[in-house]
């Protein structure tokens, strides 16, 4: 895979910087192809329920995990959350049972509560105008692939994304860069100056940036505004819907 050596340039024309207009609706820059955003938290409403989930199931076996240690893993692949603590803090036999059964009880609870899951305001349409925009979509998860069909099945939204990555497709999720490398290959966009990844979660962005991509922040899921500002982005939204916008008027420099 190519991948863009040109990290301080700028994604597409600073638009706003230079005072230009912005495009028309259904326009767009024409170096961007490719928006790859995050599920939990950016497309789908975050009320609490994951954190829940693996929390109890933690507790159930015996595993106390608090919820200030569960926040640093959010959009972090969950497998990789309940490998990590029973690793640490599990016996010293029998820890891939264990593993796998903290990791049953956690899918069953969530997997229940996202029975009628409902997308973050205004997502739909987002998604609608980057469409018209003639981007390529794709999103990438810390769930795995049968929460994640489960979630995008629901919402009849399969036919937005040219594929879904998730965290049973790599070796490591977040803050690694892979889950976005895969959704470049599955888009078969080279350069990663031509992609934009969008994010509720620190972990979001961070593995933006360790892939060479353009990051946005959304703040409306796991993390506040002032948290995500602190991670290397180009915008920090209130929200997935505020993007085709920000896509028009021109991305600023990263």
């Amino acid at each position: 895979m190519k991948l863009s050596r040109r990290h301080s340039l700028s994604l597409l024309p600073a638009l706003v910087a230079t005072g230009a207009s912005a495009q028309p609706v259904g326009e767009r820059s024409v170096s961007l192809k490719l928006v790859v955003l995050d599920i939990g938290g950016t497309l789908i409403g975050d009320h609490g329920e994951v954190p829940d989930a693996m929390l109890g199931a933690f507790s159930r076996k015996g595993i106390t995990v608090t919820p200030q240690e569960f926040s640093g893993w959010r959009g972090a692949s969950k497998r990789g959350m309940v490998k990590h603590f029973v690793e640490e803090r599990g016996p010293t036999t029998g820890r891939a049972a264990l593993e796998e059964a903290i990791y049953a009880d956690f899918t069953s609870k969530v997997s229940k509560a996202y029975e009628n899951v409902q997308p973050i305001p205004g997502a739909e349409k987002a998604l609608q105008e980057l469409a018209a925009m003639k981007l390529l979509l794709c999103t990438t998860t810390g769930f795995d692939r049968a929460l994640t069909s489960q979630v995008l099945s629901h919402l009849g939204w399969q036919h937005y994304f040219v594929a879904s990555i998730t965290s049973d497709d790599v070796a490591d999720g977040r803050p690694a860069p892979y889950m976005l490398f895969r959704a470049m290959e599955a888009a078969h966009v080279n350069d990663t100056a031509d992609v934009l990844a969008v994010g509720d979660t620190p972990l979001d962005l961070q593995a933006a940036a360790n892939a060479g991509i353009a990051g946005v922040g959304v703040y409306s899921g796991a993390a506040p505004e002032s948290r995500l500002r602190q991670e290397k982005s180009i915008a920090v939204l209130p929200s997935v819907a505020d993007l085709p916008a920000l896509i028009r008027k021109g991305l600023p420099r990263r």
